[in-house]
């Protein structure tokens, strides 16, 4: 094991190791340097690979025309002051992003998606519209989840909120770190 992270090899080995079990490999990946863990997420196949904060021009390349979709995860960077993703050089390259809370006691305690959505847009100069994507359609992709949630069509789980008055859908990054959820509904039931 490199400092910190799995080596190449070791990745490969685990991700085979699971793939006999029936698992779909996602990948935290190039966190804290360039590990080859994106050119390994996308040759397993990966639903996804998490984090990048450490990607370059051969990770973009080895991203795209695959399946495997690149997650940022603004939380643990925010809160490890860790740098942040290119995610406009990786969308003007013709990447989807995702983006996720990677919620979890050591390295981003908030699960708070409007605050993803708000970091994304301030700090990550995405669009409302990308955004708002990234946290919806493009993460229930990088769950293997696509076909059933991140979207509201006929045949998939009722999975919405409803926001207090707003002006528009773009003031939803713009009061960061306010409540704009009035209702939420999860299959199809009132919370």
């Amino acid at each position: 094991m490199r400092k910190g992270f799995f080596t190449e090899e070791d990745t490969e080995r685990i991700l085979m190791a699971g793939m006999k079990y029936g698992l779909k490999a996602k990948l935290h990946a190039n966190e804290m340097g360039y590990s080859g863990g994106v050119q390994i997420g996308v040759k397993y196949h990966a639903l996804s690979v998490d984090h990048l904060e450490y990607i370059g021009k051969a990770e973009i390349n080895s991203l795209k025309n695959s399946e495997t979709m690149p997650t940022v995860l603004p939380g643990a960077a925010f809160f490890l002051g860790l740098p942040l993703s290119p995610v406009r050089e990786m969308i003007q390259s013709g990447l989807p992003i995702a983006m996720a809370s990677d919620f979890n006691p050591g390295s981003s305690p908030s699960g708070n998606m409007q605050f993803i959505c708000s970091l994304a847009c301030i700090k990550y100069k995405m669009l409302p519209e990308e955004a708002i994507h990234a946290v919806t359609l493009n993460s229930a992709y990088a769950m293997g989840l696509s076909e059933e949630m991140g979207s509201i069509c006929v045949g998939k789980k009722a999975n919405i909120f409803i926001t207090k008055p707003i002006s528009t859908y773009e003031f939803m990054p713009y009061a960061y770190g306010s409540n704009k959820v009035e209702t939420v509904i999860l299959n199809g039931q009132i919370q």
